[in-house]
């Protein structure tokens, strides 16, 4: 009977799982690569992701309008499309992050990459533990857990608010909708304004690891972000350049009662 009891709790147990994988949103993952697809599909799976493939840009838009993804994995190199243009549709659909893999190494890439809105960068070939690994960093920084403050804070007299509990910025009232990666990095800065952060240390607080050739990326980012947030930002308020070290925030925190 003890025994009886105990397969009935595993087997319900077993479909109170699926059911969470299967009304999980997916991952969408857009590889032309079929060998490298399955692989990298299984290993998704094997972390308890429900994984949705795409082999076309076409199709991977489709699929993000069908159902909007958690994350998108979106290889550059695409049989009918540019990876650069479906990242750019795929923005246009929702606010999910976006994970780019592609043979292109060079730093230079890698920067243009990021200043599409790409959250991380995985260059070919890549270690699908490590690609796992970057996407629960990627969906960890998304879901706003590791938000600084806590808080709603504003400044500048509410030309700018924050505000970690909603993953919410506004510019002037209006809302303004930054990448995970970019709402991070503005959550690190802002927590600790007038203090120099070096573009190791916001790598380090934004991406959660460090890896060569990615400091450059913290320039595309802040740029994405100071064109977002500054009404010129090519003489900014809110994010200054500290010229051979790295980055601060300059803005005026308000009183926190006036907050409401």
């Amino acid at each position: 009977m003890n025994l009886l009891y105990l397969c009935i709790s595993l087997v319900s147990c077993c479909f109170f799982i699926c059911g969470i994988v299967i009304h999980m949103k997916p991952i969408l993952l857009v590889e032309d690569d079929k060998k490298i697809s399955k692989v990298v599909k299984v290993y998704l799976e094997g972390d308890g992701f429900r994984v949705v493939t795409a082999e076309r840009g076409s199709d991977a838009l489709k699929a993000a309008l069908k159902e909007p993804p958690q994350l998108v994995i979106l290889d550059l190199m695409l049989p009918d499309m540019s990876g650069e243009e479906v990242c750019q549709e795929l923005k246009e659909i929702g606010n999910f992050p976006v994970i780019m893999v592609t043979a292109k190494s060079s730093e230079d890439e890698r920067v243009a990459g990021f200043a599409l809105g790409a959250d991380d960068y995985v260059v070919k070939p890549f270690s699908p533990r490590e690609l796992v690994a970057r996407v629960r960093a990627v969906l960890k920084r998304a879901s706003g857990r590791e938000s600084y403050g806590g808080e709603r804070v504003s400044f500048n007299d509410a030309l700018l608010t924050i505000d970690p509990r909603s993953y919410e910025v506004r510019k002037k009232g209006s809302a303004v909708t930054l990448t995970p990666t970019e709402f991070k990095l503005l959550s690190v800065l802002s927590h600790s304004p007038g203090r120099v952060f070096t573009r190791g240390e916001l790598v380090e607080s934004a991406l959660g690891y460090q890896f060569e050739g990615y400091e450059r990326s913290i320039d595309a980012h802040i740029k994405n972000i100071r064109q977002k947030i500054e009404d010129d930002p090519k003489n900014p308020v809110f994010i200054h350049t500290v010229y051979g070290v790295g980055y601060k925030f300059t803005g005026r925190r308000d009183d926190t009662k006036s907050l409401g």
